[in-house]
């Protein structure tokens, strides 16, 4: 097991650590939000690239999951999250499964049709403006493990499905969410402005805050 000791010693100018994903936007999103301080590996820079088990039937199970995974092998710092939109009028899904919203394959662009028809049979709303009755939020947890204890971090970005998808950044469900105090979708923001405000810009802050006070960046 690597002391704590060693790794601020070995660490000190930039952590090293692995974020437990095979996601590239995912990866290309938190290098951007932690900055320099931080080279973030994958599983595959190891010869981890099976799926990674997420069967939890919760959002902090399944980021805990996952990072335990890659502990349980590697005995390396990491990190995990996971993250599910929760959509008011039905009932908080996609939640969980919100990657496999429409099936196995992890297709958002079927994920994001099925939400926009499962939303539009119990919601009436037409207005683009006001998106009453469309009201939902993304949830992430972020889940660290170094000398194999477990810490989570929490982040929530409020908002609203749209009547129709925007924009051509981000990823995932990010066409058609606007978040709170927004006239435009997540994929519509640049970059900085999504992570400045999103649900796991948020949750990746409060890691680096974290780290930061444990002296380890």
């Amino acid at each position: 097991m690597i002391l704590l000791a060693n790794v601020e010693h070995l660490l000190h100018f930039h952590m090293e650590i692995i974020f437990a994903t095979g996601n590239k936007h995912k990866l290309q999103e938190a290098q951007q939000i932690l900055g320099p301080s931080f080279v973030l590996k994958t599983p595959s820079d190891y010869g981890i690239t099976e799926d990674i088990p997420e069967t939890s039937p919760t959002i902090k199970g399944n980021a805990v999951q996952k990072a335990s995974y890659i502990w349980d092998r590697l005995h390396i710092p990491c990190f995990a999250d996971d993250t599910g939109l929760e959509v008011d009028a039905l009932g908080g899904a996609p939640g969980v499964y919100s990657a496999r919203y429409a099936g196995e394959g992890k297709d958002f662009a079927e994920n994001t049709g099925k939400l926009l028809r499962e939303l539009n049979k119990v919601c009436a709303c037409r207005d683009e403006k006001s998106l009453k009755g469309r009201e939902a939020r993304f949830r992430c947890v972020v889940a660290l493990i170094i000398d194999g204890t477990i810490t989570t971090f929490d982040g929530i970005a409020e908002g609203h499905i749209t009547l129709t998808q925007t924009g051509n950044g981000g990823f995932g469900y990010d066409p058609v969410f606007r978040p709170e105090g927004f006239s435009l979708s997540f994929a519509e923001l640049s970059a900085e402005e999504k992570n400045a405000i999103s649900h796991r810009g948020k949750a990746l802050r409060l890691l680096e805050e974290f780290l930061r006070d444990k002296g380890l960046r």
